[in-house]
């Protein structure tokens, strides 16, 4: 069981940079600042201090069907809506 605990505490840690990373790129790139800042709060229930703040403050945490489908809203919205792929391009040309 602790093991089990240990890969969905990686996962959430790794979805929670991915979003982190997708708030920062439509932060900071293109025009979409309220939608990237937007972004980087939600990615924030994907770290793990998160739960037991939660449960402090309001009595419970969030579910992982929650966590699940609030991912797919990310990356739909991010990929279809907010066109991440031409502001990674943007960014990239902006290093250069």
């Amino acid at each position: 069981m602790v093991n089990r605990s240990i890969y969905w505490n990686i996962i959430s840690w790794i979805f929670g940079a991915i979003f982190f990373a997708i708030g920062a790129i439509n932060t900071f790139w293109g025009n979409d600042t309220g939608f990237g800042i937007f972004i980087m709060l939600l990615s924030l229930i994907y770290f793990l201090p998160a739960n037991p703040i939660l449960r402090k403050r309001i009595g419970f945490s969030i579910p992982v069907v929650v966590k699940i489908l609030l991912g797919i809203f990310i990356l739909w919205a991010a990929l279809g809506v907010g066109e991440l792929f031409d502001k990674i391009d943007m960014m990239l040309h902006g290093l250069q």
